[in-house]
């Protein structure tokens, strides 16, 4: 049985992530931190039987008392780096669900996975459906170079452009080997087309309403070609999750994205 410790335990994926473990076989809930919640069972917190486990306070204390093998971060972009330096620093292995890293802090954390032996995973999205979408829209850049991304989240998302968004444009731009048209539109309204990544254009929805979707807009002469991936529960991004939490056991150092897992 592996260990797990959820941080970030009381919020929506958090607590979507614990049911999850607490089910999974060959997994075991061994401890969840959350500052807004502490103190309390982590059952009763997250709406299930009472486990007799007390959520922490601290990450540091609950790695001390917990012992986890792994820990599973859904918290926030403001602390997820200090958060990673603390659990791979520590020789534990990480499953980051929690965008906002750099690239510049990821080398810092495979460069920490090198040092203690620890193993980590950063996944904008654990959607096999999103991740599947990534891999066809690799493809299709190399005939249709001319490509812009529209995602959709839900208004209390803490970053824009999301995560995927991100990972699906660094991916089609080094799969891209035809240079896309020019574009001449001249912005009346500044950032009314979007803001740049990869020289791919990323066009970032908040309301309401959405969970996660992610649009891949293709354009060729005569014809275009849409992609589209809509997460309508959280639950969709648990099997990739569970799926993380087994092979970050024995998949050395720190891997970018959750399609490499499936490989």
């Amino acid at each position: 049985m592996i260990k797990v410790l959820v941080n970030g335990a009381g919020g929506k994926m958090g607590s979507e992530v614990v049911r999850s473990v607490v089910q999974e076989e060959g997994l075991i809930l061994v401890g969840g931190v959350d500052p807004k919640d502490s103190g309390r069972d982590i059952g009763d917190l997250v709406g299930i039987e009472k486990k007799g486990i007390i959520v922490e306070h601290q990450l540091s204390d609950a790695l001390k008392n917990s012992k986890p093998e792994v820990v599973v971060d859904f918290t926030s972009p403001a602390i997820i780096y200090e958060n990673a330096k603390m659990v791979l620093g520590a020789g534990i292995n990480m499953v980051i669900g929690t965008t906002g890293l750099t690239a510049a802090q990821r080398d810092d954390l495979a460069q920490i996975c090198t040092e203690t032996g620890a193993n980590c995973l950063i996944a904008p999205n654990f959607s096999l459906g999103a991740v599947l979408l990534m891999k066809v829209s690799t493809e299709i850049v190399k005939y249709l170079p001319n490509v812009e991304i529209v995602e959709l989240h839900h208004n209390h998302k803490l970053d824009a452009p999301s995560g995927t968004a991100k990972l699906t444009a660094e991916k089609m731009a080094a799969a891209r080997v035809l240079e896309p048209d020019a574009d001449e539109t001249i912005e009346s309204l500044s950032g009314v087309r979007g803001g740049r990544y990869e020289n791919i254009p990323i066009h970032s929805i908040r309301l309401p309403g959405y969970v996660a979707h992610q649009e891949v807009l293709f354009g060729g002469y005569g014809e275009i070609l849409t992609l589209r991936h809509d997460s309508l529960d959280r639950k969709s991004f648990m099997p990739g999750v569970m799926l993380a939490c087994k092979k970050v056991m024995t998949t050395k150092g720190l891997v970018y994205g959750l399609e490499n897992y499936l490989e």
